[in-house]
């Protein structure tokens, strides 16, 4: 009779439901307050008055004068900066302990010669994806070996769908969050552009004064359109980095548990009388 064990504490699923939003609302809060009480201190100012012009040389003031979509623009980077350290911290925690290929090379010659105990242990100590992967159709693989009822096809497509569902459970781990980060690539750039319009429309409406333009408005509309653009792109251009190398490292990833995989059901076909 088995032994009845209490349920697991949802806690960490709830916090990890949670963790996307709570890591947006805060980027949100942290983006306004370094806006305001970074960028706006009154000390980056001429007079230690915000409506005057920044200090010359101080790169904070000019920032402040982007407007308040700057606020929403630092949110994003932070966003994209949060989710890219999320996002390397799972995805080296996948690769497992030393080298892929090496370990890979590993097991192909560790099952070639029947050592399927120590491959299971080689896939204990590597851990990550892959040797989870590994570990559980070696599993299958040494339970089968000794089954003499079923027949090899059957024993076959058994062990390949061990495999498929191992490979299941891994794959959504690797890419969750990654629409996050190629969405904020795009969002990055239309929000700068939105910004970018309505400091031309500032800079204009200075120009269409009569009489003497307001150099002052002038100069912030400008300002505005070029710090908005500035970060804007900035934001997008580490987005879209950090996805292209991060979509590399996962197919990388998934192009070595297939090519283990298929190594182990080629040994166990051919083993398999």
């Amino acid at each position: 009779m088995e032994k009845y064990q209490a349920p697991k504490n949802s806690g960490g699923g709830i916090l990890k439901a949670l963790f996307n939003p709570i890591v947006i609302i805060l980027c949100c809060v942290f983006g306004w307050f370094i806006f305001d009480k970074i960028l706006g201190a009154p000390m980056h100012f001429e007079g230690n008055d915000r409506a005057n012009h920044p200090v010359k040389g101080d790169f904070l003031g000019v920032m402040y004068k982007g407007g308040p979509i700057v606020a929403l623009l630092i949110a994003i980077v932070l966003i994209i900066i949060t989710f890219t350290i999320e996002r390397a911290i799972t995805i080296i925690r996948a690769r497992g302990n030393g080298s892929l290929t090496g370990f890979v090379s590993r097991l192909q010659y560790m099952i070639k010669n029947d050592q399927i105990n120590e491959a299971i242990a080689a896939c204990n100590r590597q851990k990550g994806s892959l040797a989870n992967v590994m570990r559980a159709g070696l599993s299958k693989f040494d339970e089968l070996m000794k089954d003499d009822k079923m027949e090899k096809d059957q024993k076959v497509l058994v062990i390949q769908r061990e495999f498929e569902e191992a490979t299941a459970l891994e794959l959504p781990m690797l890419s969750k969050n990654m629409v996050i980060i190629s969405t904020l690539a795009s969002v990055a750039t239309l929000v700068g552009l939105i910004g970018t319009v309505r400091g031309m429309i500032v800079a204009f409406s200075a120009l269409a004064q009569a009489g003497a333009p307001d150099a002052v408005a002038l100069a912030n509309g400008i300002s505005e359109a070029l710090i908005n653009t500035f970060l804007g792109i900035g934001g997008s251009v580490v987005a879209i980095i950090m996805y292209n190398l991060f979509s590399s490292l996962i197919d990388s990833l998934t192009y070595k548990i297939d090519e283990a995989g298929f190594s182990l059901i080629q040994t166990f076909a051919a083993k398999t009388k």
